[in-house]
C-alpha cells in the first residue's frame, strides 16, 4: 500500500493529521488543515487568536501585531511621530495626543512597497551586477593563472640561457687547462728526454771504465779518455708552475641584477572600477541608446517668455512639448512648447514661491517649501503633503528612475547638507558624509538629477563643484570647472540635467554658459548660444536642452546633440 504522505505529491496534505487533504488554513499560525482538524487546531493553544479560512483564502487575514505595552491588545494605528504601532488603548491614554497617526495597514502597504522595489532593485539590478562582478574577478584569476604561468615560463627559460652560457664558459675553461697541461708535459718530456740520454751515455762511460780497469793492457788504459767533468754540470730543474682557478665571488644581489628580478606586484582597489547595471524604466526592453555626437555649434530652437514678475528659476519637463515652470511667486506654470502657450497654473498651498520643482515618473509635479519644511505632491490638481521635516529645510528635489525622491536639506543652523531619498513619505538612504567622515556638501548646494548610471548629481555653489556619488552614496569625483573659463569668471554652477548619453549639464550664472562632462567628469565642451544668466536646466527624450534664463524671465530651447 502506498503511503498517503508521499504519493500524489501535487495533493497539499493537512499538517496536523498528514492523511487528509487540506482544506482551511490558520492565517495566525500558518498552519494547513482538514476541515476535522480545525476544531483540535482551536484549541491547542487557546492564548492565540486564530484565523481559520479557506486553503484558498489563506494569508488573506491580517496579523495586527501584538501591543507591547498592553498585552493581548492588537495595534492598528501607527504613530508616525514617535514610529511605533499603538493600540486603542493606547490611543485612550493621550499619550499620543496630537500626534500624526494612521492606519497600520497603509504603513504596512507603504512598507511592502518600499520592500517590493528593493526586492525589484535586488533581482533587476543588484544581483546580476554581482554576478557580472564575480564573472569579471574569476576571469581574472583564470587570467593571472594564464600570465604567472607564463612569467615562470620566462624565467625557466632564462634559466636554461644561463646554463647554457655557463656550461660554454667550462668547457672553455676546461680547455684552457688541457692546453696549459699540454704545454707543460711537452716541456717535461723534453726535458726527461734529455736526461735520459745522459744517464745512457753515463752507463756507456762507466761500462768502458769497467773494462779498462779490468785490464792489464796498458795500451788502452793511457788511451783512456775521461768526460766525467761533462757530466759534473747538472741540468736545470725545470719546475711547471699550475694554474689556479679563481672561481668569482658569488653576491646574491649582483647575482640578481645580472640574471633579472621580479618587479613588484600589486593588488589595488578602484572604488569606481564597477557600476551598477542600468535598469532604469527607461531602457526596459530595449538595449542601450543610440550614441549621439555633439553638435559643432549648438543652436537655439524656440524663445519663450514666462511673465514672471522678477526672476524664472527652475524648469521640469513633463513631456516633450509641455514643461512645468516656477520662479518668483507662489504660481507654478506649465507651457506648451510648439505652441509657446501657458496650459495650466498650480498655486502652492502655503502661498510661498516653490523653492524647486520636479516630475514624477508617473507625471505629477513635486515641489519642495523651504519655509514649511515640505516636499508636496500635486495628484489632480490636488496638493499632497509627502514629507515634512523637523530640524531640517528641503532645497533641491528629483525623482529617479525607481520613483523614488531624493532631496537636498539643510539643518536649522545652515551648518549641514544631506541628501535624503525617500520612498513615499519613508526614508530610504542619507548620503551626507565621505569615506573619510567629511561633508560631501555645503549649505549652497542646490540643484540634484539622477544620472543614466543611477550616480547622483549635486551641484553644490558654496563649494564651487558639481559633486557626484554613486548609488549607494560613495564619492565618484568632483568637477570643479574648465580652464580657460569663458568670460574669466568662477565656476559658479546652478542647475544641472542628464542626457540619453550620461552627460552631465551644468548652468554656470556668471560665465552665462552651460558646462557638459561624461560621466565620469572629464570636460567635453561649453554652450553657449548668446545666454544670460542662465538657472534651471532640463532634458526630454529627445536631448532638447532647456534653460531658464534668471534675470530675462525666458525658456529658451537648445539643440546641442546631432
Amino acid at each position: 500500500m502506498m503511503d498517503p504522505r508521499t504519493s500524489a505529491q501535487d495533493v497539499t496534505r493537512c499538517d496536523l493529521c498528514e492523511t487528509a487533504v487540506v482544506q482551511m488554513h490558520c492565517d495566525a499560525c500558518l498552519v494547513n488543515l482538514c476541515t476535522a482538524c480545525v476544531g483540535k487546531h482551536m484549541i491547542s493553544d487557546e492564548s492565540k487568536d486564530h484565523k481559520v479560512v479557506k486553503f484558498q483564502a489563506r494569508k488573506s487575514t491580517p496579523l495586527y501585531p501584538g501591543c507591547t505595552i498592553h498585552d493581548k491588545e492588537r495595534c492598528e494605528m501607527y504613530c508616525k511621530q514617535c514610529d511605533i504601532p499603538v493600540c486603542l488603548s493606547c490611543l485612550a491614554s493621550k499619550q499620543h495626543l496630537g500626534h500624526e497617526l494612521s492606519k497600520i495597514l497603509q504603513v504596512l502597504d507603504e512598507k511592502k512597497d518600499i520592500i517590493m522595489k528593493e526586492r525589484n532593485e535586488l533581482n533587476k539590478t543588484i544581483y546580476p551586477t554581482y554576478q557580472d562582478i564575480a564573472s569579471d574577478v574569476q576571469n581574472r584569476m583564470n587570467q593571472l593563472e594564464k600570465e604567472y604561468g607564463d612569467l615562470s615560463t620566462t624565467i625557466t627559460k632564462h634559466g636554461e640561457d644561463w646554463q647554457r652560457e655557463i656550461d660554454k664558459l667550462v668547457k672553455k675553461l676546461k680547455a684552457g687547462v688541457d692546453e696549459m697541461k699540454n704545454r707543460q708535459f711537452r716541456i717535461l718530456q723534453k726535458n726527461l728526454d734529455e736526461i735520459n740520454n745522459t744517464l745512457s751515455d753515463i752507463k756507456d762511460e762507466i761500462d768502458s771504465m769497467e773494462t779498462v780497469i779490468d785490464s792489464n793492457d796498458l795500451s788502452k788504459l793511457i788511451s783512456v779518455s775521461s768526460y766525467v767533468h761533462t757530466y759534473r754540470y747538472l741540468p736545470h730543474k725545470i719546475i711547471p708552475s699550475l694554474p689556479k682557478f679563481i672561481p668569482g665571488k658569488m653576491h646574491q644581489e649582483e647575482l640578481s641584477k645580472m640574471f633579472g628580478a621580479l618587479s613588484s606586484s600589486s593588488l589595488t582597489s578602484d572604488k569606481h572600477g564597477y557600476s551598477m547595471k542600468t535598469s532604469q524604466k527607461s531602457l526596459e526592453g530595449g538595449s542601450s541608446p543610440p550614441v549621439k555626437q555633439l553638435l559643432d555649434e549648438p543652436e537655439t530652437v524656440t524663445t519663450i517668455n514666462t511673465g514672471y514678475s522678477s526672476y524664472f528659476a527652475n524648469m521640469a519637463c513633463l513631456s516633450d512639448d509641455e514643461i512645468w515652470t516656477s520662479g518668483y511667486g507662489s504660481i507654478m506654470k506649465l507651457y506648451s512648447i510648439s505652441q509657446g502657450l501657458l496650459l495650466k497654473s498650480i498655486t502652492t498651498k502655503s502661498g510661498n514661491s516653490p523653492s524647486y520643482i520636479a516630475v514624477t515618473k508617473s507625471g505629477d509635479l513635486v515641489y519642495t517649501d523651504y519655509n514649511e519644511r515640505t516636499v508636496n505632491i500635486v495628484k489632480n490638481e490636488k496638493i499632497e503633503e509627502v514629507i515634512r521635516l523637523q530640524n531640517w529645510k528641503p532645497n533641491g528635489v528629483y525623482s529617479t528612475s525607481y520613483g523614488d525622491l531624493v532631496v537636498i536639506m539643510y539643518n536649522d543652523g545652515n551648518k549641514q547638507t544631506k541628501v535624503v531619498r525617500y520612498s513615499g513619505s519613508t526614508e530610504k538612504q542619507t548620503i551626507q558624509f565621505d569615506e573619510k567622515d567629511k561633508p560631501l556638501y555645503t549649505v549652497d548646494s542646490r540643484y540634484i538629477t539622477e544620472n543614466r548610471n543611477l550616480d547622483i548629481c549635486v551641484s553644490d555653489n558654496g563649494a564651487r563643484a558639481v559633486v557626484v556619488v554613486n548609488q549607494a552614496g560613495k564619492l565618484r569625483f568632483r568637477y570643479t570647472g574648465h580652464t580657460p573659463s569663458p568670460r574669466k569668471k568662477p565656476f559658479d554652477p546652478r542647475g544641472m540635467t542628464t542626457d540619453s548619453q550620461s552627460h552631465i549639464l551644468t548652468a554656470v550664472y556668471f560665465s552665462d554658459c552651460v558646462h557638459i562632462i561624461d560621466q565620469d567628469g572629464q570636460f567635453l565642451r561649453y554652450i553657449e548660444c548668446g545666454l544670460s544668466v542662465p538657472w534651471g536646466l532640463c532634458t526630454d527624450t529627445n536631448d532638447n536642452l532647456f534653460v531658464a534664463q534668471f534675470l530675462k524671465k525666458q525658456l529658451r530651447k537648445i539643440k546641442y546633440l546631432k
